[in-house]
């Protein structure tokens, strides 16, 4: 229990929580801009997938 009050009341658990959600943020928005490229590309060459 301990780290949870640590987690949500300093500046450092604050921090994690910042980055963490910043990572899980940058990973959706590649994935959804790789899967966009690829489409793209696919319908460019005329691909029937």
């Amino acid at each position: 229990m301990k780290a949870m009050v640590d987690l949500f009341s300093t500046d450092y658990g604050l921090f994690s929580i910042a980055g963490i959600l910043f990572m899980i943020g940058m990973a959706i928005w590649f994935y959804r801009f790789f899967m966009r490229k690829i489409s793209e590309s696919e319908r460019a060459q005329g691909s029937p997938r």
